[in-house]
């Protein structure tokens, strides 16, 4: 999993409200392409018209987001089905951070899963850093002092928890995790081997 320490870049505004993991990917999209290819297919019902076309009202195709790293979203982004590869359509388009008021819970555990940072600030500041990014300028995140700066240099701070921080900056999904205990988990079983050999024992096929 690629780290995450610092992103900065276009933040794109889409303050749309309850986008749901189908709207993020549709389900049979899932079979048509590899996970790294699921980026063209990302918000396809809101980037495309009906005849296949990029819609250009759409702010997802405006040219000053073109590859932005952040999206801000309206409250409850990513609710519905637990379908993980949501995640991975976002990153195929390039974005490395979501912030918006509140998550999908399912959504909200597989952003870490995967290396996308969900940052959940209070409504106002997501309204006021989206007016502030409307027209493409810049904005930056800063996972180890947990903060997100706004074009003009306004400060934004944001929680998340200690374990999942060290995780994304580290790179590291539950198993990478896991195995940072490698050695006092392998400590443990030669001493529960000396301690219950029955439990370890293994019959022969």
């Amino acid at each position: 999993m690629q780290p995450f320490a610092t992103v900065s870049g276009p933040a794109i505004p889409l303050m749309l409200p309850n986008v749901d993991t189908d709207v993020i990917i549709r389900i049979d999209r899932l079979t048509a392409a590899q996970p790294g290819g699921l980026g063209p297919y990302a918000f396809e019902a809101l980037r495309y018209r009906p005849g296949g076309e990029p819609d250009p009202d759409c702010v997802l195709n405006a040219p000053a987001f073109k590859d932005a790293p952040i999206l801000l979203a309206g409250p409850n982004f990513g609710c519905g089905s637990s379908r993980e590869p949501a995640v991975r359509a976002l990153m195929a388009m390039g974005v490395r951070c979501v912030i918006a008021e509140s998550f999908g819970d399912i959504f909200y555990a597989n952003s870490f899963q995967n290396g996308l940072l969900p940052v959940r600030l209070a409504a106002d500041e997501v309204k006021a850093l989206a007016a502030e990014c409307a027209g493409g300028g810049a904005a930056a995140i800063d996972l180890g002092r947990q903060q997100v700066i706004a074009p003009s240099g306004r400060v934004f701070a944001f929680d998340i928890d200690p374990l999942r921080r060290s995780a994304l900056l580290e790179g590291l999904d539950d198993i990478g995790l896991t195995l940072k205990s490698a050695a006092a988990v392998e400590a443990w079983q030669a001493r529960d081997r000396q301690a219950r050999p029955w439990v370890w024992k293994v019959e022969a096929a």
